[in-house]
């Protein structure tokens, strides 16, 4: 039986007004701010905190984001090049981020914001988690209409060509960590909704660390490497990244389990 595979040919830009150009990879990088925005503003009307908080909180993230996860691809990936031109670390445009530059910068971004607001740390992450896993879903889309973060060869149904590459067949990788972080996105929104007052802190965030890296590390076997370097290695650089995230998240999965409300109380009553 032939298989009809998905000719993927569209161009990476809306449209273009002089020298400037419009990008799906631009457009889907707001959305995910966006819709972060929005469903944080929930979660502080649902908890009745100072729904202001959130702006400052916004311009927080988007910092910690965009600089982690361009610096993160630019030294991750090809630090060579990009040291030798610097000014081309600031073409976000073109495409270019590393989600573990993006945990990286947003921990670093939020430890800065609780330091001024003097809040929990692990607490308000436990929250930002939830508004991060959209956020990837957007960004990979992006990538897709980048064609870039392509799959290996595939003979299956579902298979991409990717004409600004070649005429190669080829897993869309994009697609399957887009879908996984939408769907890691609801499971997260559930257990915010339903299971947070039964532990201890640093739940969601355990929990979204396992997942979103547990994920990034089995899909990057499907996936092209995206430097000459890893040619060769047993495991690419997304992985070798993936697996201390992992690591952490057990860590405070088990740690959350341990300091369950209930038994904290019954601790300090014996």
């Amino acid at each position: 039986m032939t298989l009809s595979f998905i000719t993927w040919s569209v161009s990476p830009e809306i449209f273009q007004l002089g020298p400037f150009s419009i990008r799906w990879y631009g457009l889907l990088f707001a959305l995910a701010f966006i819709v972060g925005y929005r469903i944080m503003l929930w979660m502080y009307r649902r908890e009745k905190k100072a729904e202001t908080d959130v702006d400052q909180l916004t311009v927080y993230m988007i910092l910690g984001t965009v600089i982690g996860a361009r610096l993160g691809h630019c030294l991750f990936y090809d630090p060579e090049y990009y040291l030798s031109n610097p000014l081309q670390i600031l073409m976000i445009w073109k495409g270019g981020l590393a989600s573990h530059g993006a945990a990286v910068g947003i921990l670093i971004a939020i430890y800065l914001y609780v330091r001024k607001k003097k809040e929990s740390y692990v607490e308000l992450l436990d929250r930002l988690v939830v508004v991060a896993a959209p956020g990837f879903c957007f960004i990979r889309l992006g990538n897709l209409f980048n064609s870039e973060i392509i799959g290996k060869p595939a003979d299956v149904a579902w298979a991409f060509i990717f004409t600004s590459v070649d005429n190669v067949p080829r897993h869309p990788a994009q697609l399957y960590e887009s879908i996984a972080y939408l769907i890691i996105f609801f499971i997260l929104l559930y257990v915010y909704k339903n299971k947070m007052k039964n532990y201890g802190k640093g739940l969601l965030l355990g929990l979204s660390l396992v997942l979103i890296f547990g994920f990034r590390f089995f899909v990057e076997f499907l996936k092209e490497d995206q430097s000459a370097f890893e040619k060769g290695m047993a495991l690419n650089m997304g992985q070798i990244l993936s697996i201390p995230f992992v690591i952490a998240g057990i860590v405070l999965l088990i740690i959350a389990f341990r300091n369950k409300p209930g038994k904290l109380r019954n601790t300090a009553v014996n």
